[in-house]
């Protein structure tokens, strides 16, 4: 609080003197801050009251700009604060005192007549709907004898359906305006519109995959569905804005709702109504096609990212398919209709595609045609929401469809948000293995819990690669910022090249070696070449997935624990592992990246850096690691660029066996058995033109399988 003197009185009857004061106060920010004197003997009031004159203490612009840049991190120093600053200075710590008072008391003014300026635009907003729908109704015909209808006529229901058709139609009205801008114009041809977008890199490799073609290439390679699509014709192009205005106003409805559109389903869950939900919604896509089962569900969290940032990644294919690469195995925008108004995403419209995975190739992905659309529904919430364009392409075959999904964010102090997410599918998923049925008809392999799981864990790492200062926690070996943040970028890649390539993609051709079961081990080759993040060559990659009864935090915290890892790691040689570095990117110990050193028994043979990324949320965890060049991570350490560090990433990914319930009857997940995936990467041949051996593949089949039952035999052995 600061003195009552200092304080504006905000009454109608002093509007005068508050203006003059404020003036005073704009005078005391820029140049000096006032004081009082008390007058020579001379000036002495007879009456033996000593007034006083006002005298200002002009600061300098170095003085001023100080002041004005620690208020922007403290607008309220404490003493030790504003004494250390007047010291910096040069001036009376009861000078900073009044400068800041002057300072937050013009800050509150301007504020408040911000706040008027924007109730006066709101009211006068209010006002035109008011009318325009009151004209609406005066136009409205009586359905017996064609005139015009009397209010009473027509009942509320009816009533309020015209008026939501009125701003419906207003809001695609303008949409389409702003469309109509860029529409028949190629991704190329709006490179000069990047300026009026928000520039915010978060600098941890995000947005930086472009530069290596060959990882692209393999990401955002298009075949089978997503191959055949291509973008819209001029004569689709109002439908879809049509289909995404009415697809933001069914997440609104369905991120809000309560019963009955969502009711109580066992074990605390939320479930659909599936009735009640096409009597509510019925400008949708159409009905469910034959064949196909739906899929709904919501899940909210607190998040620690801005809003502002977080619409960024969801409108940038690029860093969304990064932040949610466990999820998002390939994802292109095929044409931008609009890149909203005013300098942000407020009306963007795209219209992409994306392939959705779980990390097993014993699941088939999700292939989505779809538009997404952003929208600013006030100053602190944004919504962006997607949902498929099957209808505009019936020749594709498409056997999964997305209705209105997407989330609500609303801004909180301090760079939080709170997140709503919303997904609602309808799929054929008859060709998902056995093992993984459950998960997948649970909702958890591709439900909103899975997406806020994974944004809540991925907002965490971002936030901590972004600190300035190393933690107490990061051993030693880590000695500056840059180094902190070089060896998180590249762990970063890792994470990526793993999860892009562990899953049943179209964009890999798997091949299953014979054997029985599910324990089938799935291989594939490809050719590394002109790549600096992967040593060039022939590159074997192989894969099984198998069930295990044993909870997927046990066998989480079995797989990324180095003093366990001679247990399983046939490459290790058996010999003693050390953890060398530890960054912790989350509130979970388990969130972690590592660097460890394996000292071999074998003295002949050098040292080996093994680089590991550990990372679990409620609905899944990875522990995936690579073998790194010491040389290499040296220059990584101090600060280099870890793009040119080559990686060949191998790991496991860990999934519940479905929902589990704890004693309360609360949803556990993992409490049950797991979902165990493991995958090898392993460069067979430094010559890319070479032919791959039958001993190559049955050394790698050798390898897995070996692995496999070590893991299965120390995980099991205290898990009877």
């Amino acid at each position: 609080m600061f003195d009552s003197h200092h304080m504006l009185d905000m009454t109608p009857k002093s509007s005068e003197n508050d203006l003059s004061k404020l003036k005073d106060d704009d005078y005391e920010t820029k140049s000096g801050t006032e004081t009082m004197e008390a007058p020579s003997g001379d000036d002495q009031d007879p009456s033996g009251q000593r007034p006083k004159k006002k005298r200002y203490h002009r600061h300098t612009q170095r003085q001023i700009q100080e002041m004005e840049a620690f208020f922007q991190e403290c607008p309220h120093p404490d003493d030790k604060q504003r004494k250390e600053l007047s010291r910096e200075l040069g001036l009376d710590p009861l000078q900073v005192k009044f400068w800041f008072q002057n300072k937050r008391t013009q800050m509150k003014a301007q504020h408040e007549r911000s706040e008027n300026s924007i109730l006066k635009a709101e009211n006068e907003k209010l006002r035109m709907e008011n009318n325009r729908y009151k004209e609406a109704l005066s136009s409205a015909s009586c359905p017996n004898c064609g005139g015009p209808a009397a209010l009473g006529e027509m009942s509320f229901d009816e009533q309020h359906l015209r008026i939501e058709n009125a701003r419906l139609r207003e809001e695609i009205d303008r949409i389409s305006g702003i469309a109509a801008k860029y529409v028949g114009k190629p991704l190329s041809s709006l490179s000069n519109l990047s300026h009026h977008l928000p520039s915010r890199s978060l600098d941890l490799g995000v947005s930086n995959y472009g530069a290596h073609s060959g990882f692209v290439g393999e990401m955002f390679g298009a075949t089978a569905l997503l191959g055949a699509v291509t973008g819209p014709t001029e004569a689709d192009k109002p439908m879809i804005v049509e289909v995404a205005v009415a697809a933001m106003e069914e997440l609104m409805r369905m991120a809000q709702a309560g019963e009955p559109l969502w009711i109580q389903g066992e074990n605390n869950t939320e479930v659909l109504n599936e009735e009640e939900y096409l009597r509510t919604f019925t400008r949708g896509i159409g009905p469910r096609p034959l064949g196909m089962r739906s899929e709904a569900s919501r899940e909210s969290a607190v998040v620690i990212m801005s809003h502002v940032n977080l619409v960024e990644i969801l409108m940038d294919a690029n860093q969304w398919s990064t932040i949610f690469c466990g999820i998002v195995s390939r994802a292109m925008t095929l044409e931008v209709l609009s890149t909203g108004v005013a300098g942000n995403y407020n009306g963007a419209l795209q219209v992409m595609t994306a392939e959705f995975q779980v990390p097993s190739p014993l699941v088939p992905t999700r292939e989505n045609y779809f538009v997404r659309y952003c929208k600013q529904h006030t100053d602190a919430t944004w919504a962006v929401v997607d949902v498929s364009l099957d209808s505009l392409c019936p020749s594709l075959m498409s056997k999964c469809r997305r209705r209105s999904s997407g989330c609500l964010i609303q801004e909180l102090p301090n760079g939080y948000s709170n997140v709503v997410w919303v997904e609602h599918t309808e799929v054929d998923d008859r060709s998902v293995h056995n093992i993984y049925r459950p998960l997948v008809n649970s909702g958890l392999a591709f439900g909103a819990k899975r997406w806020v799981g994974t944004l809540d864990r991925q907002c965490e790492r971002l936030a901590s690669s972004m600190a300035i200062n190393i933690p107490t926690g990061d051993l030693c070996v880590i000695t500056t910022p840059e180094g902190r943040k070089s060896i998180l970028k590249l762990a970063e890649r890792m994470v990526m090249s793993f999860c892009t390539g562990v899953g049943a993609s179209t964009a890999h051709t798997w091949t299953t070696l014979s054997a029985t079961g599910s324990d089938d081990v799935r291989v594939m080759t490809r050719k590394s070449m002109d790549d600096p993040g992967r040593p060039p060559g022939i590159v074997l990659s192989a894969a099984t997935s198998f069930w295990i009864p044993v909870p997927s935090k046990k066998v989480f915290d079995f797989l990324k624990d180095e003093n366990h890892r001679s247990e399983w790691d046939i490459l290790s040689n058996g010999g003693q592992v050390q953890e060398m570095a530890h960054i912790a990117n989350g509130r979970d110990p388990g969130n972690c990246v590592s660097l460890l050193r394996v000292n071999s028994t074998n003295s002949s043979q050098s040292n080996m850096l093994i680089l590991q990324e550990s990372c679990t949320d409620s609905t899944g965890s990875y522990v995936i690691y690579a073998p790194v060049d010491i040389s290499a991570m040296n220059i990584v350490l101090s600060g280099g660029d870890p793009d040119y560090v080559a990686l060949l990433p191998s790991g496991f990914a860990i999934l519940p066996d479905g929902p589990g319930y704890g004693p309360a009857g609360i949803l556990d997940v993992g409490s049950g058995g797991s979902l165990l995936t493991v995958a090898f990467q392993i460069l067979v041949d430094s010559v890319p033109s070479v032919k791959l051996s039958l001993g190559s593949v049955a050394t790698v089949n050798s390898l897995i399988k070996c692995t496999v039952e070590r893991i299965k035999a120390a995980v099991m052995c205290d898990n009877p």
